[in-house]
């Protein structure tokens, strides 16, 4: 089992940014508000998510190139994320300073692309 138990963090994860990328397209003009960006910045991030996910998941049928490719597009995400909306706060529960939750998920999730991102398919 050990060759294949790489896909339950590939799932996770892909899963994740999958959720979350399309979840943003209906929502582009709202999504850009809340962070205080422009609606375009905002669809490439929906872009990147949902794009990553799909490179993550085939990744796995392919070749390290393609899941570095997938984690590479997260890594910035999770960074601006953390840095512009879940800092200052450490527990994932929304708080009144915080509605969006602390840093706890979102720094294992850059932990978990970052790890995609090094070690490719070399697991």
């Amino acid at each position: 089992m050990v060759p294949y138990v790489h896909w339950l963090l590939r799932l996770a994860l892909a899963g994740i940014f999958f959720y979350h990328g399309l979840g943003k397209f209906p929502v582009l003009e709202r999504f850009a508000a809340m962070i205080n960006m422009p609606v375009f910045v905002a669809l490439l991030v929906a872009l990147m998510e949902t794009l990553g996910a799909v490179l993550i998941l085939g990744g796995g049928f392919l070749n390290s190139a393609v899941t570095r490719a997938g984690a590479v597009l997260f890594v910035p995400i999770m960074l601006v994320a953390i840095v512009k909306v879940h800092w200052g706060q450490w527990g994932s529960m929304p708080s009144q300073a915080h509605p969006a939750g602390g840093m706890e998920f979102p720094v294992i999730i850059l932990a978990l692309s970052l790890y995609f991102l090094i070690r490719g398919n070399n697991v």
